[in-house]
């Protein structure tokens, strides 16, 4: 049936800020929805708080509204747009729960809204626990036993019922959030309360478990017609019992019998036939190995992580086809590159997804995989063969690793490895490598991780290979052999004594290459051309060079901490830019879940780790104009030298500016200089350098590695003890990787984001901080225009900016971190020669499209070619406000103290005329919960007591219960406050953790001195327990203070008649 003409406007509801479990997959698949419904001729409104993504773009919808994604706004939204129809599967978790709520209150109905794709009532049927139970047991499909819990007691008699062990799954949650797996009463006990408490209906399935089952999932898709295809399956390497999202995946699926995959295909599309779902799915199922029994773990009726991952995988773009389907049309009339979209895909490579874990950044957190996701991002690779496409995914991850070997367990007997690889962990995929290097039996492994005996022996392939190249050094033959396996230049150099550079020459002498081969879905049965390409070390090679002129872009990578979909946004902006001055664009990166890698977004796609290597070979055959090394973060940045002496032209800033900004001996000269203050640091690179550098420059001092992204390792310490701890355990101190001791200046922080272009500096705006210094930008409130500096200070901050841009040499994008301290002075922090994460934010809030302007600038025409002559932009009449977005009850084990590391996942943006209630839709757009009624729970350091007391005197005004411990509770009684004293932990009490659980608290309020080490501990249990009950803690006052304005600004006040 052809598309709909009685719609005109359509609704799109986005995922909002990213957190672990919905990243940047389903901005993936919302951006390329938005473009599919527009080219259909339909008005989109779009809905999404996330400014980071290239989806909240002005032009990507005819309008969108950057407001929360709570029932009252998208109410408001929906009364004043009246769109005819809304499409919810899109946005992920929050984007379907939000849709559901919205037709159960009415609001659907009042405005006459239609619901597009599948209906609720199949999603009703998906996703709640019983009824799916239902479902399936009428199509005769097989489910495990389980049974629906909604206390804590009913748990433990349905547990006795089914038998241990047990695995909970609470209802309506996101990336298996608070469930777990159960082996006695006890440990049920621990996850029910947490598990009913985070699930919005309070029911809690238990269902056998059945770990060591074969995970395997089918993407589907399904129109009104009725027809249904199977776009790509999907294994995990990693049996049941890990997360999908965290588990190692390869597509297509490698051990099973034609029979077994039948069998499961048959099995999906019966089901979503039954269940009528109109768009893309995703099917999970566990298979015994040993049978051919298997089991349906769940459906997910909307576009989920896996689609993102199946659309890169196969090239079939699920999103795009299933927004199509949406508006009435069918499969056959939807156009892919060269097929019908009825075509099923075939695959004749392999597809490999490692997770990308933030544990380098959070040493604290217990690394242990369980059924709750912890990834943040992910890296794909594909090869020809297994063994290739594992080994191109490993070096995929930037953790430091380039082969299946970890340092870590060079000295482990085989005793502790074969312990340690029982239960699912970030790295168990190197320890095998160790076991199987010390020459352990598979069928041990296999006992021990119920990997399958076909990918272990896998795993032996490249470690028998390992021993063969280290017997023939730089024999051009075994070279060939390994390159073909897909080792590593970094690798095999480290086995011969050779350097990369070395190792790429000597592969250049011999005429070693790979060739590229396409990604086209039909395996090139069809004579098609889909620019998107995956190196091999075969014989005939796909990708037609052209004799137009090209500029090469480098992507960001995996999404991680620090580095996350903002960096994407700018590649994305730049490839356009590149692409409207007329060359050829080709962009490098591996990450599936973005923009940056739909094959539609650049003229070719290259779909390779961003290592040396990898580039070159790309360059290699290219022969590009230029590469850009300056949007992709920190990863592309670390490029930029290596490939520079390599003989590759760089535009934009080059290799001597970086090197100025981020090598500290030539910006600290370039500093004096120009005679621009910055706070006292010396480099230092041993442990007894570091004291005497601390002692000169006085406590306390902040400490971090040279080269560093989103604050890794960064620490304030006030006393030579925790110096030397610092030293010892964080960081290696030695030549090669100095430490910076800085003076620590308490003081308002500020930043910018400048384009340069070697003559003149445009500054688009300035951002104000909320929290002051001491705390990562990335994880404070940040405001524009700024809201409290002064005229003069604003002119410092941009007379700096300027000269400072001109004399690293900067050509675009560049980031300056200022300090403003008490006697309106100001600091240089930091210059950051690249884009930065708040671009995107700052593009937004300014109506300025930076990474365009940047772009141009790069490419060789100037700032007043383009029409820019002011170095300041107007500052706009509206508050921004950009507020982070926090992961902490997803890992289990790891602080929520803001520090100089950052450690938020994601941000979100509030709007308005007034400052107060910007921040207010910040707040609840990062999903925080802001009630102005309860019970406060206060624990403050002595030198923040006389700062937190006017904050505390407002909660106990506007009606707030009061509790405290013992020190803090002394001092507010005194000053006249009604306090209940709470006892803590080291006193010998549980009080506080208990009051937390019940509930009735509604924001914690904790600083800490940085002195006392024992008050630490305290505070970190009071912590985690609040995050795991989804109390809102708040580690900076400054924070506390903008909570306040906002709840006076929403409540009204109650008053004597005569007062």
């Amino acid at each position: 049936m052809p598309k709909r003409k009685d719609i005109r406007k359509v609704m799109v509801i986005g995922s909002g800020p990213i957190v672990i479990g919905q990243a940047a997959e389903f901005d993936y698949a919302g951006t390329q929805a938005c473009l599919a419904l527009r080219e259909e001729g339909y008005e989109v409104v779009l809905v999404n708080s996330n400014p980071a993504t290239i989806m909240t773009d002005t032009h990507i919808a005819d309008k969108v509204y950057m407001e929360p994604l709570t029932l009252e706004y998208v109410a408001k939204i929906i009364r004043y747009e009246r769109p005819d129809a809304i499409v919810p599967g899109l946005g992920g978790q929050t984007g379907l729960n939000l849709a559901v709520q919205l037709a159960k209150k009415g609001i659907l109905a009042e405005c006459q809204v239609e619901i597009l794709g599948t209906s609720f009532e199949s999603i009703e049927r998906a996703e709640d626990r019983e009824l799916f139970k239902e479902l399936c047991e009428s199509l005769g499909e097989p489910v495990l036993p389980s049974e629906i819990a909604t206390s804590i007691e009913e748990g433990v008699e349905v547990a006795a019922r089914i038998g241990y062990p047990v695995v909970l799954r609470p209802a309506f949650t996101l990336g298996g959030t608070g469930g777990g797996f159960a082996d006695n009463e006890q440990e049920l006990r621990e996850l029910m309360r947490n598990a009913l408490f985070l699930s919005p209906v309070h029911q809690v399935l238990i269902e056998k478990s059945i770990k060591g089952y074969k995970e395997i999932e089918y993407e589907v898709i399904r129109d009104s017609n009725d027809t249904a295809l199977a776009i790509c399956n999907m294994e995990n390497i990693d049996p049941v019992g890990i997360h999908t999202g965290d588990s190692i995946v390869v597509a297509p699926s490698q051990t099973l019998t034609n029979h077994e995959y039948q069998m499961l295909r048959d099995s999906a599309l019966k089901i979503i036939r039954e269940l009528k779902i109109e768009g893309g799915c995703n099917v999970q199922f566990a298979l015994d190995p040993l049978s051919f029994k298997y089991y349906l773990i769940e459906v997910n009726p909307r576009v989920s992580r896996s689609s993102a991952l199946a659309s890169k995988a196969s090239g079939y773009p699920i999103a795009r086809v299933s927004a199509k389907i949406a508006v009435g049309m069918t499969l056959d009339e939807i156009r892919l590159a060269n097929t019908p979209a009825s075509f099923e895909p075939t695959l004749d490579y392999v597809v490999t997804k490692i997770a990308r874990f933030p544990f380098d950044k959070f040493s604290d957190a217990s690394n242990k995989l369980g059924t709750q996701m912890k990834a943040t991002g992910e890296g794909m690779a594909v090869g020809r063969t297994i063994e290739e496409s594992l080994l191109k995914a490993v070096r995929s991850l930037e953790t430091g690793v380039c082969h299946i070997h970890h340092p870590k367990f060079d000295n482990w007997t085989t005793e502790q490895l074969l312990t340690y690889i029982k239960e699912g962990t970030d790295d168990r995929l190197y320890a095998i490598a160790e076991l199987i290097r010390q020459g352990v039996d598979l069928v041990l492994i296999y006992n021990s991780t119920k990997i399958d005996l076909f990918f272990l022996e896998k795993f032996k392939n490249i470690v028998e290979l390992e021993k063969t190249v280290r017997e023939h050094p730089q024999d051009a033959e075994i070279l060939r052999d390994a390159k073909r396996m897909g080792f590593s230049d970094k690798y095999i150099g480290r086995l011969w004594g050779l350097s990369e550079q070395e190792m790429f020459r000597l592969r250049e002498r011999n005429g070693i290459f790979p060739v590229y081969k396409m990604i086209d879905t039909c395996a090139s049965e069809f004579s098609s051309y889909v620019p998107y390409f995956y190196s091999t070390y075969e014989i005939e090679n796909e990708s037609v060079v052209s004799d137009q002129r090209k500029i090469v872009v480098l992507g960001s990578g995996p999404i991680r901490i620090g580095q996350g979909v903002e960096f994407d946004y700018s590649t994305v902006h730049a490839i356009w830019s590149i692409r409207k001055a007329g060359y050829e664009a080709i962009i490098i990166n591996n990450n599936p879940e973005t923009v940056s890698t739909d094959y539609t977004t650049s003229d070719k796609l290259y779909f390779e780790p961003l290592t040396v290597e990898d580039v070159m070979n790309v360059i290699h055959l290219e022969q590009p104009e230029a590469i850009v090394v300056s949007l992709g973060g920190q990863t592309a940045i670390n490029l930029a030298e290596p490939l520079a002496a390599l003989g590759v032209p760089i535009i934009g800033t080059d290799t001597a500016a970086i090197r100025n900004a981020e090598d500290r001996g030539c910006f600290e000269r370039i500093m004096e200089e120009l005679g621009i203050p910055q706070p006292e640091a010396e480099a230092v690179t041993d442990i007894e350098a570091g004291v005497r550098a601390a002692a000169r420059i006085g406590y306390p001092v902040l400490v971090r590695p040279s080269y560093v992204l989103g604050g890794r390792a960064m620490q304030i310490v006030s006393n030579e003890e925790r110096l030397r701890h610092y030293l010892q355990t964080a960081v290696e101190v030695n030549v090669d990787s100095p430490v910076l001791v800085d003076r620590y200046i308490m003081g308002k922080e500020l930043e910018v984001d400048a384009i340069c272009d070697g003559k003149e500096v445009f500054i688009p705006g300035i951002m104000e901080h909320v929290e002051r210094t001491g705390i990562h930008s990335g994880d404070s409130i940040s405001v524009y225009p700024t809201f409290s500096v002064s005229q003069h200070a604003k002119q410092q901050i941009i007379d700096y900016t300027v000269r400072l841009g001109l004399r690293i040499g900067i050509v675009g994008l560049y980031n300056i971190q200022f300090i403003l301290d008490a006697n309106d002075d100001v600091y240089v922090i930091e210059v950051n020669p690249r884009s930065s994460r708040t671009v995107p934010f700052l593009s937004k809030a300014t109506g300025v499209q930076m990474a365009h302007i940047a772009t141009q600038v790069i490419l060789g025409k100037s700032l007043r070619e383009q029409g820019i002559t002011e170095v300041y932009g107007k500052e706009k009449e509206r508050w921004y406000v950009k507020a982070p977005a926090f992961s902490f009850a997803k890992i289990r084990g790891m602080d929520s103290y803001l520090s100089p590391e950052m450690k938020s996942t994601g941000e979100a943006i509030g709007y308005d005329d007034k400052l107060t209630r910007a921040l207010y839709k910040a707040l609840q757009a990062t999903g925080m919960n802001v009630s102005n009624y309860g019970t406060i729970f206060v624990t403050i350091a002595d030198g923040d007591k006389e700062v937190a007391l006017p904050l505390v005197k407002r909660f106990y005004d506007l009606g707030f219960n009061i509790e405290a411990t013992t020190g803090t509770a002394e001092f507010l009684r005194q000053h006249g406050i009604r306090t209940r004293t709470r006892r803590k932990l080291s006193e010998g009490s549980s009080e506080i953790i208990d009051s937390l659980r019940q509930g009735h608290v509604s924001y914690v309020i904790n600083t800490i001195d940085i002195n006392q080490h024992n008050t630490r501990l305290d505070g970190y249990e009071i912590r985690r327990t609040a995050v795991e009950n989804n109390v809102t803690v708040f580690t900076a006052l400054e924070t506390v203070k903008v909570l306040l304005d906002v709840l006076e600004e929403i409540t009204l006040r109650v008053s004597t008649i005569d007062a």
